[in-house]
């Protein structure tokens, strides 16, 4: 991928688990190209329901790999008719006549590790093994929801560096002016709030407490409703909203394509049987509130293609600055190679909003 012009050239983290996509959308037997930090990808799912993930270019003219067929086993090559299995290794060269000396098997198209975890499929980006299964550093979980995967799902794609996409949306403070909607809030309703915030692996925590009063949307789940919020690297938010003995879980993921491009998936999960009923009218709101953070990060890049110098108060900012703190360590820990340790601290952060 081309270096950006900026020191963000440092800041996209590498040897983590980063958000592919949905598992709704790659079939059994079906095949999905994506670009993710600037490597064409082809992601498949064998007829037994296992999914791998390939770099999107034969090795022997660099088609990419998407334009030919999968039978479901193999990949074969739009151009020549070369077969690859999921692993990447080479099968078969139907060019070859009887007596041509070439091992097939040792020429190899790059795969990277893919997992498929509670309903979604994550890439391991890195130069390194991706850890063992239960890791801290292993696919992050969608806590205490049983079910196999999201019950709602939509994919935006945000014109921006990823920083950009990630700070937008944990941003305490844009709600009133960004998402100025009948079901969330208004200007009228904003006022102080003060939330304690504790670290956990690779992040931080908002913990458990009571929605606020102007954030209308959590009447949806019924009785009285309490939510934790979750961050951690690389951009990956988990909401956790209990109420009685349901629960519904909001699973927002930032995932860079490029430098100036990142996709933003947002997956819920719920056990409420009545919120199923509602989710022809709940997409075009989930849609919309996503619409309007990907409007004004659109907005801010028209700001940001001066250079300016940019800002970041306490404690409004403060989500924001543990972002780029937990990022520089996690390089820095990467290149000492040594254990991560998280800069967060427990504290009660306040706002108006």
């Amino acid at each position: 991928m081309t270096p950006p012009p900026t020191d963000e050239r440092d800041f996209l983290l590498r040897n983590i688990w980063y958000f592919a996509l949905p598992g709704i959308r790659l079939k059994r037997g079906a095949m999905v190209a994506k670009t993710l930090l600037g490597e064409p990808l082809l992601f498949g799912r064998r007829d037994d329901g296992s999914v791998f993930a390939l770099r999107d270019i034969c090795p022997h003219r660099g088609i990419p790999l998407s334009y030919g067929a999968f039978d479901g086993r193999e990949v074969e090559c739009r151009y020549h008719g070369w077969r690859f299995d999921g692993d990447g290794r080479c099968t078969a060269i139907p060019s070859l006549c009887e007596g041509q000396d070439l091992d097939v098997g040792r020429i190899r198209v790059k795969g990277r590790p893919c997992r498929e975890v509670d309903g979604n499929l994550w890439v391991w980006f890195g130069d390194r093994e991706p850890p063992p299964e239960g890791d801290e550093r292993d696919v992050p979980r969608v806590p205490g929801i049983g079910a196999p995967g999201p019950r709602l799902v939509e994919t935006m794609a945000f014109p921006c560096f990823v920083d950009h996409a990630v700070i937008g949306l944990m941003d305490p403070a844009h709600g009133p002016w960004v998402h100025k909607s009948w079901f969330w809030r208004s200007r009228r309703s904003i006022h102080e709030k003060a939330k304690a915030f504790g670290p956990v692996p690779y992040g931080f925590q908002m913990r458990r407490h009571s929605p606020s009063t102007n954030s209308r949307a959590y009447k949806l789940v019924g009785g009285r409703p309490s939510t934790e919020i979750t961050f951690r690297l690389p951009g990956v938010r988990i909401e956790h909203i209990a109420a009685g003995d349901h629960t519904l879980v909001n699973l927002t993921t930032v995932t860079p394509v490029s430098w100036t491009m990142s996709e933003v998936n947002h997956c819920v999960y719920w056990t409420m049987p009545w919120l199923s009923a509602l989710k022809p009218v709940l997409r075009p709101y989930v849609r919309r509130f996503l619409g309007q953070d990907r409007d004004v990060v659109v907005q801010q890049q028209e700001g940001l293609k001066h250079d300016p110098a940019l800002m970041l108060i306490r404690d409004a900012d403060t989500q924001a600055r543990w972002y780029h703190q937990l990022k520089r360590e996690w390089v820095r820990s990467e290149e000492e190679e040594r254990p991560f340790r998280n800069p967060v601290k427990e504290c009660v952060l306040r706002w108006r909003s």
